[in-house]
Parts: C-alpha cells; structure tokens; sequence
C-alpha cells in the first residue's frame, strides 16, 4: 500500500533548463505519463495556471483534477497543488550542463490516482521515472514512436486471423452443404459484396439482409436479384474492364447496382452528390466510363455526361420512361454471368476536405484479414442488427456494408440522415450496431431529451464513428447520455483502417484515435522519414493489407517501411495510442510556435454557446501566419469575440489565439458531413 509520502528521484542525460521547460508545458502529462488522459491549462488564478487533469485508466474511475502551479525557474523548484484532494508533488531540479537530477516528493498520492492506493511506494516512483525518462527520450529523439499489431509477424498474424473468425462465428455452419455453398461464394466472386451475398445466400437464404425506407429483402432475394441485374447489364455490353459511375443515397437498389457490378468484374467509381456536375461529367470522360447510374433526383449532376456513356436510374422515373431502372433491367436479365475473370475495382473519392477530391482505387479483400481486423477491436456479433447511417459512396459506410455480411447482420439503411429518424428506427428494428459520421453523433446530441425519452434505445450496444475526429466534449457527452458503448475509427479512403479507440481508451483520453487493429502498424515520422519519439508531433503513416493501390489522378502517397502517409500529423503517447493533431497542410508558424486548429477547436467545443466550429490557418503581414475560427453559436446564446479570445489566450497561449473570428450560420460540408475548410473564406460571414 503506497504511504501518505513518496519518494523518487532519477538521474537523467538532459541539461536541466531543457527538463524544466518539459515540466512547466501541461500538453507532455498526458503524453508520457500512462494514466494522465489529458492535461490543459484551465484558468489563471493570481497570475499563476491552474491546469484540469483528466487521471485514471480503462478499467478504473475517472478523476478530474483542477492543479495549481507554483513555478521558481531560478529556484529549479516546481510544485502541482491539487487543494481539493489536499494532495500536491513538489519537484527539484539541480545539476550540470547536459545533467539533471530530479527529485520529487509526492504528499497524499492515494487521492490523486484510483490504482494509487492498491500500490506499494516502488511502483508510484518508478511510474513517476517512466515519465521522466519518456521526457528524455523526446529530447535525445529516440525512436519509439512505431506501434504493431502482428503486422511484421505472418505467423502472429494469421494465428490473430484465425482465432477472430473461429471466436466469432464467421465461418461455423451446423450443415456441410451449406458450408460447401458459402465458401463456394467466395471462391467464385472474391471477398467482395457479390461474394459476401452469394455465400449468405448459401448458408441462410431467407434472413432479412437490408431493409430500407421502402421494404426489405433476403440474402437469397437480393443473391437472385443481381445475378439478373448483372446478366442484364452484360447484354448492354457491360463486362470485365469497363468502368461504371454510381451517384445515389443508401437504399436496396444501390447494393444491387454494386453487386451486380462486382459479378461482372468490372470497375465501379462511387460518385458523391456534393460534387458538380462538370466535376462529375470530367470524371466520366477521364476514366471512360461505359454506364452510369443515377437516383433521378441527381439527373441534373449527370446533365453533361458524354452522351455515349449509358445512362440508367437506380429507380423508375416517370419523367424519363425511356430510360431503364434496376428494375426494369433485372426483369429481362436472364442466364448467368459466370465468374468473373477478375475482381473488379472499386473506386472512391477522397473527403476533398482541404483540396479538390482525389480519385482513389480500394484493394480487393484477398481473405478474411480485414474483417479479422475490425473485430479485433469491435464488439461486433453474429446476426447482428446493424443501421447503417454513414453513406455508402464513403469509405467508412462501405466498409460497414462488407463488414454486415460475414456477420450475417441485417442492415437497416437510411438514405438521409435525420437523428430522430435515426432513433425512431433503432427503436423499431431493435438496433444493436450503429453506424456513424461525427456530424450524426453531434445532431443525435441535439435532440432534446424529451423527445429522445419517446424511443426505446435499450438495444443499442455499440455506436461506431468513423470519417473524422470527434472532439472530447462530444465524446464525453454522448458517453454521459448513451454510456460507453462509443467507439471511434481512425482510417481515410486511402489507408483504410488505421486505429480503433474503444470505450476504455476514450473514458480517459476522449481525444485519442486509439490502437492499431490486427494486422496493422503505425508510426509517427518526422520530415526525413525517420521514426520519432513518443510524444512528439509527426507525420502519421499507416500501414496493413488494405492500402489504397493508388490515386488515379494524382501522385502517390509517399511509402516508407510498408507504411503510407496519411496527411495527418499526431503523435503516439506512452500507451501505444494514438493521437491526430491536424492535417499537414493545417499546420502554420505564428510568431514562431507551430501551431494547430485542433486544439483551439477542442477548446471552443468546451463553451455552451459554441453549437461547432472550425479553424483554419491564412498568412499575417506581423507573425508571418494566423489563425481565424468560424463559430456557429447555439441558439438563444450571444458570444463576444474578444471574450473567446481571452478564453483560448488562457488555455492555450498567445500564438493559439485566432486573430479573426467569425460568426456564421452553418459550417459547410460534404456529403458525409465533413467541414469543408478550404471553401470556408468563401462565407457570407458577420464578425
């Protein structure tokens, strides 16, 4: 049992001015020292910080801790006062040039830390020597920034494959015929949709596989279904090779499309309705698409498409009865395709978020590594009833399609995101899985209680949000409302699957993107590509067995080790987790300091009056660049913006403050609702 006083002391290879600044900055806590989820400055209180921390683990409380910091750099003395828990540690620093003894006196750490009192004292100091040397580390550039998951172990790797496909019930049949049929599936279409459905329609052809606003249909419905609509679309000349464009909301029909694509072996390009038409009418010129099929709502975005390029509805257009729906082409299809000579690509295009959107080519799934991957960390089950609400054109709703299948998971879909819909149907199909984009969680947020309180949501275990970061604040208060069944995908349409934070990562550190899943790696590399320290801030590079094959009209990534840039830069801390701090290009120089949009977004998502926001960086004649934050304020609510200004000044620092500040009605974004930063000086904005 730890004592009412500890201990501890450490010699260390670092000059003690470098050391002290280490100490005095509250952002290395949480980045060094396991157990610290987070550590800002909170207030300024007779001159002197007041910084909150955020201390506990996975398993364990949680602890919010308001410490106030007596600083004497003449002295080398350094004392954090916790008055509240009548608790504080008192921190000496003396020695040479390139040495540094330290030593610390920790009065009361019981109240400080819920393992603390299940501890003896040589555990709480060497805790507390962890830390320091980390400190060191991050001075001297060690490199321990790369963290595995088996991916540099085939073995380790196959056996993790194994154990998650056999542990969850993927490939168990009580039947041998209908385990002949399901891997047949897969063997004649590869581990794409088609194959995923052939083989559930082998091993359970009358389950309910999607239901939409319109209906539902089977696994052995919709297996029979596309076999026509690709037979159908082969008598139109369609085949292996040729390119087909998509542009349509979620619902049965676009599943068909993009199976009965993947039975012809050809590629498809999943258009997004937030793009132009010229944009759209380029890309069907530039990639030399043979089809494209259209919800008759977005006819106006296809109105330039070359006029040899065929055209087709997802649905019956009465205003256009010439042209053939899914229906009407699955009526004459007739025979069977076969199995096709290859897999077909699939073709996405990236957020375009900070840049014009890149055409990016999905790898084919060559086993079950990917969906090994994902449950890895997720809590996904047999017979799942999963609601789908990210969009399907999107990286993170396709891969929630591929992933419902194996899982033999019914899938409710909704082909526009309205959050009490989204509740009323949880409510309805008794949801288990949810399936998210940041901009979801947030207007699920919004619904008043009273009318949340109309639906019973008791089903629902498991909130899964990928696309973008989620701030901490919303973090906490989705895990407030809903408890922790929220879990966070860190990936992009190029790299795939990066890191899942789970529940337990978040309750400490809502703003960690999490741990790498099986059979992945990531690192945090500095601009020579060589492997950082822990803790510092670097360029995040992913790597695994589902990286993009490449951009189809731009240049690649940049690879190292099997690894790809992701464009974002982060850092890992002393658990292995990792944290995304900014897009590359987010990054600006003011007065100086490198600076990031993230951390004053986190801040300004803190405040009542905020409902979102979104900085940006932009050049200044007198610190060289500058931020500028957009607020949309909540309803009923005034802000000031000098008063924000004094607000960030506090918790972060005078290069943090955004030296213009505007107020806006709305944010704009993507289809997947995604803040479209690059568009943002283009507002109608009142200061």
């Amino acid at each position: 049992m730890v004592t009412e006083i500890v201990d501890a002391s450490a010699d260390l290879a670092i000059a003690p001015g470098v050391l002290w600044d280490l100490l005095t900055d509250p952002r290395n806590y949480a980045r060094v020292f396991p157990g610290i989820g987070a550590c800002d400055v909170h207030d300024i209180v007779d001159g002197r910080p007041v910084w909150r921390m955020r201390i506990g683990g996975g398993d364990t409380e949680i602890h919010i801790l308001d410490v106030r910091v007596i600083a004497d750099r003449a002295a080398g003395t350094l004392e954090l006062q916790c008055t509240e828990r009548r608790s504080f540690a008192a921190v000496t620093l003396s020695g040479s040039a390139d040495r540094t003894r330290a030593t610390i006196t920790c009065v009361a750490p019981d109240r400080v830390h819920p393992l603390m009192p299940s501890l003896p004292n040589a555990a709480a100091a060497e805790w507390i020597s962890f830390g320091l040397h980390r400190l060191v580390d991050l001075v001297r550039g060690a490199p321990t920034s790369m963290v595995l998951n088996g991916e540099d172990s085939t073995v380790r790797t196959q056996a993790g494959v194994a154990m998650q496909i056999l542990s969850t019930g993927v490939m168990r049949s009580i039947r041998p015929d209908r385990m002949f049929k399901q891997i047949n599936g897969l063997a004649t279409y590869g581990f794409t949709l088609a194959g995923g459905y052939a083989a559930m329609a082998g091993h359970t052809p009358k389950r309910v596989a999607v239901v939409d606003d319109r209906g539902a249909s089977t696994f052995g419905e919709i297996h029979s279904r596309t076999q026509r609509l690709a037979a159908a679309l082969a008598e139109q000349g369609i085949g292996a090779g040729d390119v087909v464009g998509l542009l349509a909301r979620s619902h049965l029909e676009m599943i068909e499309i993009v199976t009965a694509i993947a039975k012809l072996g050809a590629d498809l390009i999943f258009l997004t309705t937030w793009l132009p038409a010229q944009r759209i009418a380029s890309l069907a010129e530039n990639h030399r698409m043979a089809a494209i099929f259209a919800d008759p709502e977005f006819e106006p975005l296809v109105a330039y498409v070359p006029p040899n390029v065929m055209r087709f509805g997802t649905f019956s257009d009465p205003a256009r009865p010439e042209r053939l729906g899914v229906e009407e082409l699955i009526a004459v299809g007739r025979g069977d395709v076969g199995k096709p000579e290859h897999p077909g690509r699939q073709i996405l295009l990236t957020a375009g978020t900070s840049g014009p959107a890149k055409v990016a080519v999905r790898p084919q799934p060559r086993g079950f590594s990917s969906i090994a991957a994902l449950l890895s960390r997720l809590p996904f089950v047999m017979n799942d009833t999963m609601l789908i609400a990210a969009s399907l054109s999107h990286s993170w709703g396709l891969a929630a399609m591929h992933i419902s299948l194996p899982l033999r998971a019914q899938v409710v879909l909704l082909d526009r995101f309205d959050a009490v819909e989204c509740l009323r149907l949880i409510a309805e199909h008794r949801v288990r899985t949810l399936i998210v984009v940041p901009i979801m969680v947030e207007r699920i947020l919004d619904v008043p209680a009273a009318i949340r309180a109309r639906y019973d949501l008791s089903s629902l275990e498991v909130v899964t949000c990928g696309g973008a970061p989620l701030s901490a604040a919303t973090v906490l208060r989705f895990t407030e409302i809903f408890g922790e069944i929220l879990y966070t995908i860190y990936g992009s349409t190029e790299v795939s699957l990066g890191a899942i934070a789970e529940p337990a990562d978040l309750r400490v550190s809502p703003t960690t993107a999490g741990s790498p899943p099986l059979g992945a790696k990531f690192a945090v590399l500095d601009n020579d590509s060589h492997l950082l320290p822990v803790g510092a801030i670097g360029r995040i590079f992913v790597g695994h067995h589902l990286l993009t094959e490449g951009y189809l009209d731009a240049p690649q990534p940049q690879e190292v080790d099997g690894m790809i840039d992701t464009g974002d830069l982060g850092y890992v801390d002393a658990l292995g987790r990792l944290f995304v701090v900014a897009r590359a290009e987010e990054l600006i120089v003011c007065a100086g300091e490198h600076v990031y949009p993230r951390p004053v977004e986190e801040a300004l998502a803190q405040l009542p009056q905020v409902s979102e926001s979104a900085v940006v960086g932009g050049p200044d004649r007198e610190s060289g660049q500058r931020l500028s934050a957009f607020i949309v304020v909540r309803p009923g609510y005034v802000v000031d913006a000098d008063a924000i200004r004094d607000y960030i000044r506090v918790r972060l620092g005078r290069a943090w403050v955004p030296r213009d500040i505007m107020f806006i009605d709305a944010l704009p974004r993507n289809a997947s609702g995604n803040v479209l930063k690059r568009v943002l000086t283009q507002q109608p904005v009142r200061r």
